[in-house]
C-alpha cells in the first residue's frame, strides 16, 4: 500500500506490506494542489513514490501498490477530492485509490478507529470529526471566505500588521515591532514592507514570524498574547462545532490535535484548548497526537484492505 501524506510544507510517503511493516519512506516538500496545481502535485508525489519503491528494492515504475491512500492539504471539498483521485488513479499507481483531506490522517492517527475530532494548525487550519456511526462533519477550510481564521501563515502576517501599526501610530504599542524588525534585520519595519512590495522578500519568508509570534506572546506582550488567546479559542470553537454538529458533546469523545503550529511553539496552547473543549463536553480528551499523520493515512488504507488488527497495530507502533 502507497500512504501519502501531502501538506503545504511538507509530503511524508510511505510504502506499507500487508502485515503493516513499513518497507520504506520519504520526505518531500509541499504539494498542495492549491499552491502548485494538480499536474504538479502528483508529478512530485510520482517522484516520491518512486523514490520509495526503490528504497524498498521493488519496481520504480507504476504500480507501485495494491492500494493508495492519499490524505492531502487542499483536498477541502468533496468535488476537489473526487478531481485528485480521478487524477492520482489515471497515473495508475494503484488498483485502488482513495483521496482524502490530510485532516483524516491526522485523525486516524490520533485514535483507534478514526472516531472523533482531528483539528490541525499547521500552515492553514481545518477541522474533520467522524460519529461512531460513521456521519462526517467537515469545514470547507478554503480561507477567510469560508470563516477561517488562524493557522501559521495566518498568524505570521497577523504579527507583522500590528507591528507596521504599531511603527506608524494606528496601532497601540507591541514588542513585535523590535522583534519583526530585529529578524528580518532591517532598519524600521517599512523596509521589510517595501521588500514584500516589490518581491525582494518572498512571502514565505513570513512564515518564520508564527514561532516568532508565541515567543513575544510568552513574554507578556498583550497584543501577542491576544493573538495567541484567539486561535486558542478557534481551534476550541472549532472541535466543539463539530462535536455538536455529530451530537457527541455528552459522550467521551477524542479531541486530536497536530500540525506544525501546535506540534512547534504553539504546544502551549494544548492546556487551554483542553479547558475550552470541555466547557462544551465534559467528558472529551484532548491530546496532541505523537503518530505521524502518514500513519495516519496508512492506518485508513490498511481499514480500506480488511487488515488484520495485528497490522493496524505494527503499523500505529510506528511513530
Amino acid at each position: 500500500m502507497l500512504a501519502i501524506d501531502g501538506g503545504n510544507s511538507k509530503t511524508d510517503v510511505l510504502l506499507v506490506d500487508a502485515d503493516g511493516t513499513v518497507l520504506a519512506e520519504v520526505r518531500g516538500p509541499g504539494v498542495s494542489h492549491q499552491r502548485v496545481g494538480i499536474t504538479a502535485c502528483l508529478d512530485a508525489l510520482a517522484g516520491m513514490a518512486t523514490g520509495a519503491a526503490a528504497a524498498a528494492g521493488l519496481p520504480t515504475g507504476p504500480p507501485f501498490a495494491t492500494h493508495t491512500a492519499a490524505c492531502l492539504a487542499g483536498a477541502d471539498l468533496p468535488r476537489e477530492e473526487e478531481e485528485l483521485r480521478e487524477a492520482v488513479a489515471a497515473r495508475g499507481w494503484s488498483e485502488s485509490v482513495v483521496v482524502e483531506n490530510d485532516t483524516f490522517a491526522l485523525l486516524r492517527a490520533g485514535t483507534l478507529d478514526g472516531v472523533g475530532v482531528a483539528v490541525v494548525c499547521g500552515a492553514g487550519i481545518n477541522c474533520v470529526g467522524v460519529a461512531p456511526d460513521g456521519r462526517v462533519s467537515r469545514f470547507p477550510a478554503v480561507g477567510r471566505i469560508s470563516g477561517d481564521w488562524g493557522g501559521g501563515a495566518f498568524l505570521a502576517r497577523e504579527a507583522l500588521w500590528w507591528a507596521v501599526r504599531a511603527e506608524d501610530g494606528r496601532g497601540p504599542r507591541t514588542a513585535l515591532l523590535p522583534a519583526v524588525v530585529e529578524h528580518f534585520g532591517t532598519r524600521d519595519i517599512a523596509e521589510v514592507v517595501e521588500a514584500l512590495h516589490f518581491g525582494e522578500l518572498s512571502g514565505d519568508a513570513l512564515h518564520a514570524l508564527c514561532p516568532l509570534l508565541f515567543a513575544v506572546a510568552e513574554a507578556g506582550d498583550e497584543v501577542a498574547r491576544d493573538l495567541v488567546e484567539r486561535q486558542a479559542d478557534e481551534i476550541g470553537l472549532l472541535a466543539t462545532v463539530a462535536l455538536r454538529r455529530l451530537g457527541m458533546v455528552d459522550e467521551p469523545a477524542v479531541v486530536v490535535l497536530g500540525g506544525g503550529v501546535l506540534a512547534g511553539a504553539g504546544r502551549g496552547l494544548v492546556p487551554g484548548i483542553q479547558r475550552r473543549c470541555a466547557e462544551a463536553a465534559p467528558k472529551v480528551t484532548v491530546r496532541l497526537t505523537e503518530v505521524a499523520p502518514v500513519v495516519g493515512a496508512g492506518l485508513l488504507g490498511l481499514d480500506r484492505l480488511g487488515a488484520a488488527p495485528e497490522a493496524k497495530q505494527r503499523l500505529a507502533r510506528r511513530r
